[in-house]
């Protein structure tokens, strides 16, 4: 097959969204908004206008509420402000062409009382530390032991994310993303490893599903279903978030899904940024709307699991962060920028929006 014939350079409709092509930028926290407000900036206009090229662009996560951060420098979508700030980016991605959906989180126990209203403990389904990293003012910290949060806190925070959906539906994105993955809240109810509780939100698979499908039910009243996609990540115990049954667990809760009619699955397969492991391919079997796969993909993965039908999508991370122009990259098979880790996290333009396209690469060279 050839590169250009290859179905990953091709247009698809997943859910509400037309997509020029199924290479989609991944979310990545970059950690530069403003951290009292939580605000993008012209830098996120830019950065996030470079990638517009992408079939979809999922943003950076951003948390639904005070309560929901957890490091430094991350964005929110549950203030008027800052939905004016996220309307600049959502006008200027539109205006070059592109898809942008918002990525919505809350971190639960990954976060530190720093970052907390009143400077609170964090909150989790069950009062068990992490035991892993932030990042603070002041430099990297442990996270702090959270406390269990009770049974009648647990309706508000489903109110927070139909607020945020709301808020970023308000803010001109094209859907909205339910992260559910990675040892973050959702993922911290469904796990058995960080849920504990004894009450009707933990024990049973039933139980610990839940929380997950009153935020769906929830998140589905408020805006159309096929502008919502949601990621998953069964088999990865990032941020110690561990499952003793993963597919016990999870094939009941991608059967359930199904009935809503999402704009797509975002399966982490395997461990996040680690081996390709697990049954995720059954899982997928299961899942009868678009599927988006997302976890060490290079060209020659991407191109093969697009054509033979494995995914609908594929998801890049870390090569979206040095490549603005990586679906024109990879369909030239052009070598790729490599990142700087340097500049991941926070700072300004150095290392954000200054990566060059091909394009400008061959034109200084010649």
């Amino acid at each position: 097959m050839s590169q250009d014939a290859s179905p990953l350079f091709t247009p698809f409709r997943a859910g509400a969204l037309d997509l020029s092509n199924r290479v989609v930028m991944a979310p990545l926290t970059r950690s530069r908004a403003d951290d009292e407000t939580g605000t993008v900036s012209d830098l996120h206009v830019t950065y996030y206008t470079q990638r517009a090229s992408a079939g979809l662009i999922i943003t950076e996560a951003a948390q639904i509420s005070p309560q929901g951060k957890g490091y430094i420098s991350t964005p929110g979508i549950y203030t008027s402000e800052q939905v004016a700030a996220w309307r600049k980016v959502t006008d200027a991605v539109h205006e070059a062409g592109g898809k942008i959906v918002i990525q919505l989180w809350h971190v639960g126990r990954i976060s530190h009382t720093e970052f907390q209203p009143d400077r609170q403990k964090p909150v989790a389904p069950s009062a068990i530390g992490a035991d892993v990293d932030t990042y603070l003012s002041s430099g990297y910290s442990k996270t702090s032991v959270p406390r269990a949060l009770d049974a009648d806190e647990i309706a508000g925070i489903v109110l927070d994310y139909v607020h945020a959906t709301n808020c970023a539906m308000e803010a001109g994105f094209d859907g909205v993303e339910l992260h559910a993955a990675n040892g973050y809240l959702i993922d911290q109810f469904l796990k058995d490893g960080t849920n504990k509780r004894g009450d009707r939100y933990g024990g049973s698979i039933e139980n610990r599903t839940r929380f997950l499908f009153e935020i769906m039910d929830a998140m589905t009243g408020a805006v159309d279903a096929d502008r919502i996609g949601i990621r998953l990540s069964p088999f990865s115990a990032a941020n110690n978030a561990t499952e003793s049954d993963p597919m016990g667990m999870f094939t009941p809760v991608v059967e359930r899904l199904n009935r809503y009619g999402l704009a797509y699955l975002h399966m982490v397969e395997g461990q996040t940024g680690g081996e390709r492991k697990g049954d995720y391919d059954a899982l997928r079997q299961l899942w009868t709307g678009p599927y988006m796969g997302n976890n060490a993909y290079d060209r020659s993965l991407a191109i093969s699991r697009v054509a033979d039908g494995s995914v609908d999508l594929v998801a890049f991370g870390r090569p979206f962060i040095a490549n603005p122009d990586l679906p024109e990259r990879l369909r030239q098979d052009a070598t790729l920028n490599k990142p700087d880790p340097d500049t991941m996290y926070g700072g300004e333009e150095g290392g954000y929006i200054d990566y060059p396209t091909l394009e400008e690469e061959r034109a200084e060279a010649s």
